[in-house]
């Protein structure tokens, strides 16, 4: 008689509540009213707020299911807590942007929950198995919505291009997830941190394929190449989710491995991630000043980011998974702030998508230019914004870890990136409006997320020890 494995429904409850509001969603679609999919957008919000509420309910109480494949522990509730609030503020920035677009669909809400569940599988995830399915079941779902402009070639562009490089980047992870299965004999994390300490060449050829796959997703170079056409042709609100919420997944399916799993490794690793994180951040950096697009200059700015949180992987222990998860946090509200001004503001009927098409725009619209200079100003890590108290953290941690001069590079790139973020702001203050300047689409529901997300930056500006704390507290388990 075969035995039933042992199945614990509780790790998945926050991803179940998820999959509910989106099953809910497209059985709501095919009823009246067929024109008006607000109601569907308030769903798929309501279902977000549920998964953000069992996600508070399990903190503390860790929940283990299938086998230890998939671990719903404080560090995965962290992430979910990043990932639920960027899935609740691009649901709202979405609202009066899909209907002003013509995009509107029960279809685009679905989409965004079932992304968001393969986000949170992959936070939860032991197993290597379990990240691949996560993941494909996270980047099908984007594939789709970053062509979701059926009519504009730049969109079909994107689409295309992020379907084509992802499932390349797919193909590294799984063969390396074959070599390393072929090396150990499993493919569960805790079985690859008994068979770290091992030089067998299968095992380390099949773990740099994993990271080369993990490179793709949070776009590291030299795997960045597919940001800024995605970025730039995808609907803004599709590409503020891409530029947080899988980033926190990536990072969190990526931590788990790299400070948890393979930290023991009589291998070495961190000259090559060190090395990594110089180029990422220095070449999303310079590529960013020559770049006219807001979209394109964000999607290189994103890649300067992601070189930042290197840092914080290099440096290790507490102190550096701690200060990931807490720059991701405070990134997240940052950046979909950053595109939600964009995807509020319009010139002549289109996407304002040009820096010189922000020229003027504190002079006719004031609150949200001040909006989008705090959100810059936090990018660029001006103190006492969030986005400051990430990079102190981050830093901090490399200093503390033996890494002064990776530290020094570090603010280096942060100064060359107050450039491009500058211009913005002094177009916005010290040039002349003209008929082609940025005006406000007036959105109620954009207007509330962009003051969550506006809120949001400020407190963890403000009061950043508690989140620290609990930051350095989840990830604590992992680098025992």
């Amino acid at each position: 008689m075969i035995a039933a494995p042992p199945i614990n429904m509780a790790a998945l409850g926050p991803t179940l509540a998820l999959l509910a509001a989106a099953v809910l969603v497209l059985l709501l679609d095919v009823l009246p009213p067929r024109r008006d999919k607000t109601h569907l957008a308030v769903v798929a919000l309501a279902g977000v707020i549920a998964a953000l509420l069992l996600t508070l309910m399990q903190w503390g109480h860790d929940q283990r299911g299938f086998r230890d494949m998939v671990v719903l522990d404080n560090y995965a509730l962290f992430v979910d807590v990043i990932i639920c609030y960027a899935v609740a503020l691009v649901i709202l920035l979405s609202m009066d942007y899909l209907q002003r677009t013509g995009l509107q669909s029960g279809e685009y809400y679905a989409l965004v929950l079932f992304s968001a569940c393969g986000m949170m599988l992959m936070a939860s995830a032991n197993d290597l198995i379990v990240v691949f399915l996560a993941l494909e079941l996270m980047s099908l779902s984007l594939y789709v919505l970053a062509g979701l402009f059926k009519r504009r070639l730049d969109s079909g562009e994107a689409s295309m291009k992020y379907f084509l490089l992802g499932a390349f980047a797919s193909s590294f992870l799984l063969y390396g997830i074959a070599l390393t299965y072929g090396a150990t004999g499993s493919t569960s994390f805790d079985k690859l941190a008994a068979a770290a300490s091992s030089r067998d060449v299968m095992f380390l050829v099949g773990l740099a394929l994993i990271l080369v796959g993990f490179g793709f997703k949070i776009s590291a170079a030299p795997f960045h190449m597919w940001a800024p056409d995605v970025y730039q042709g995808a609907p803004t609100s599709v590409t503020a989710l891409i530029a947080t919420g899988s980033k926190a997944a990536a990072f969190g399916a990526l931590m788990r491995l790299m400070l948890g799993s393979v930290k023991g490794a009589e291998v070495d690793w961190m000259p090559l991630m060190w090395g990594l994180a110089v180029v990422t951040m220095t070449l999303g950096n310079v590529a960013a000043i020559a770049q006219s697009n807001l979209k394109r200059m964000l999607a290189y700015s994103s890649v300067a980011h992601v070189g930042y949180m290197l840092v914080g992987l290099v440096a290790g222990g507490a102190s550096g998974g701690g200060a990931i998860l807490y720059y991701l946090f405070a990134y997240t509200f940052t950046t979909i702030g950053t595109f939600g001004v964009i995807a509020v503001c319009e010139r002549l009927g289109e996407d304002a998508v040009e820096v010189d098409e922000y020229a003027g725009l504190a002079r006719r619209h004031p609150v949200l230019a001040g909006a989008l200079t705090l959100f810059l100003l936090s990018l660029v890590g001006i103190p006492p914004l969030a986005g400051f108290v990430g990079k102190f953290y981050l830093f901090g941690a490399a200093v503390q870890g033996g890494h002064v001069w990776l530290a020094v590079i570090a603010v280096l790139n942060s100064a060359i990136a107050a450039y491009y973020y500058l211009r913005v702001i002094v177009y916005m203050y010290m040039r002349e409006p003209d008929a082609n300047t940025a005006r406000w689409a007036p959105s109620f529901a954009g207007g509330v997320a962009l003051a969550i997300a506006a809120v949001g930056i400020v407190v963890l500006g403000l009061m950043p020890a508690p989140f620290a704390e609990l930051a350095q507290a989840a990830v604590a388990p992992l680098v025992k």
